[in-house]
């Protein structure tokens, strides 16, 4: 049963129906531009998916009842990307996390924040090795590109060699 709705004040969905709600292939384009192009189950996002934003941000991966959730890669038109683990619309888990400048971070996150065992390398070459909370530095060594060490962090307060 393939179909096209409006839903007021939302936006379309063209796809797929069951028991009157939105169920297997389909997309929906919301009022402001943004839109989904994937799986659906009971009237949810739900199963693999490609969501992109106006701005040009793009999602594609897994969803679970209308939230990212499993494997997924989040591109931003600044060239920044994603890939990893999501948990119920929020990055965690591990993952890893390309920046434009050349800089990397790959390790383990919880709500889209570095939080856990981790390396975040800079475009330099220098990098910081060791856990972080809640995006910032913890229990972390910093390393110049030679592998020297410059510095820790301990307990979030930074010590010089």
């Amino acid at each position: 049963n393939h179909e096209m709705e409006f839903v007021a004040g939302v936006g379309w969905y063209e796809g797929d129906y069951k028991n009157g709600k939105f169920d297997g292939k389909g997309s929906f384009t919301f009022s402001d531009g943004r839109r989904y192009e994937g799986q659906f189950k009971n009237g949810e996002k739900h199963g693999k998916g490609t969501f992109t934003f106006p701005d040009g941000r793009k999602y594609v991966g897994e969803w679970k009842e209308g939230e990212k959730n499993g494997q997924g890669t989040l591109t931003s038109p600044d060239g920044d990307k994603y890939f990893g683990e999501w948990k119920e619309g929020e990055i965690n888990g591990q993952g890893t996390l390309n920046y434009s400048n050349g800089g990397k971070y790959e390790g383990e996150w919880m709500g889209n924040k570095r939080h856990g065992q981790g390396t975040l390398t800079f475009p330099d070459g220098g990098k910081v090795v060791g856990k972080f909370r809640n995006g910032r530095p913890w229990n972390i060594t910093e390393y110049d590109k030679k592998g020297n060490i410059m510095g820790k962090f301990v307990n979030g307060v930074f010590k010089e060699k």
